[in-house]
């Protein structure tokens, strides 16, 4: 006995007669009719009695009705599983970003991402630049995000977000009330540097080496979320990425442009071994989304608490 045949011996149970059962699986009732004598040949025995135009299930019958439970149980879970997998609400994804896009945009794009995939699980982890390329490469996380790229066999990029690098100060420091920070304008302050050999810290170095501007940091620091830390502390003045500022509502920070201008690139990576999964192609929209509503509240048109 097929699992067709199953479906229509327990319409009919369920109905008790071939037209209702009919009606119900979109079948015709010769159909429904021919399917039970068909049943009852192969199985050897009758499976309903006749009164008055009414099939009454045998105890043969009842007996497969109840057997049968855990198929159809097994099939429906299956269907639901499929459509979950069709329309991207189940499953498991792995993600690692460095930490200004870790704290930033990646947040937002899950907390979206996950309202409407309630059964789909995530990894993620915050790690260094080098971390994320080994964790690419690796297949420990299927997607990376990274301010920075330079070229790396084996990982296909696209880039999230261009934008450029910002000066942070409190309210209270004789810069905040300019409309544009330079290198210049920071010769002989308190400054927090970001570590040298870092990307980032790599390239304000070069736009103070294009300034002519000595670069002199009070405090150096590994990350552009610490150097935020540091600025609303009123330790120095920090030339950081335009996401890193955003964190934690801006901590009171006035954000400028900085010149000359310094671009931090943001990229969405993943292995060009293996086609991405529905999963990840779906997560990328999200991030592509937040990425447009950065363009239009980017940090230079904010003035951190003041515009509070």
């Amino acid at each position: 006995m097929n699992l067709r045949q199953l479906e229509i011996l327990r319409a009919v149970i369920r109905h008790r007669t071939t037209v209702a059962a009919a009606d119900e699986l979109a079948l015709s009732q010769p159909a429904v009719s021919n399917a039970l004598k068909t049943m009852e040949a192969q199985a050897g025995f009758a499976l309903f009695e006749r009164v008055n135009n009414r099939l009454f299930p045998t105890a043969e019958a009842m007996a497969l009705y109840k057997e049968s439970e855990a198929i159809f149980a097994l099939h429906a879970k299956l269907e639901n599983r499929v459509r979950d997998l069709r329309e991207n609400r189940s499953g498991h994804l792995a993600i690692v970003a460095t930490p200004p896009l870790a704290y930033s945009i990646i947040p937002s794009a899950l907390s979206g991402f996950l309202r409407r995939r309630p059964e789909t699980r995530v990894f993620f982890d915050v790690r260094r630049y080098e971390g994320i390329i080994e964790g690419v490469l690796s297949r420990v996380a299927e997607l990376g995000f990274a301010l920075g790229l330079t070229h790396h066999p084996g990982i296909a990029h696209e880039v999230v977000h261009t934008g450029e690098m910002v000066c942070v100060v409190p309210p209270q420091h004789p810069l905040a009330d300019r409309p544009v920070i330079s290198a210049s304008d920071l010769s002989g302050l308190p400054f927090i540097g970001l570590e040298r050999g870092t990307r980032l810290g790599e390239a304000v170095r070069d736009s103070f080496a294009r300034a002519g501007a000595p670069f002199r940091p009070t405090v150096e620091v590994r990350y552009c979320n610490t150097a935020c830390v540091l600025a609303a502390a009123s330790v120095g003045a920090a030339v950081v990425d335009p996401f890193s500022p955003r964190q934690n509502g801006g901590s009171g920070l006035v954000v400028r442009p900085f010149t000359p201008t310094t671009q931090a690139v943001a990229y969405m990576l993943w292995s060009e071994a293996e086609p991405l999964s529905r999963l990840a192609k779906a997560f990328l929209n999200e991030v592509r989304k937040e990425s447009a509503l950065l363009e239009r509240t980017a940090p230079h048109q904010q003035h951190g608490a003041e515009s509070k």
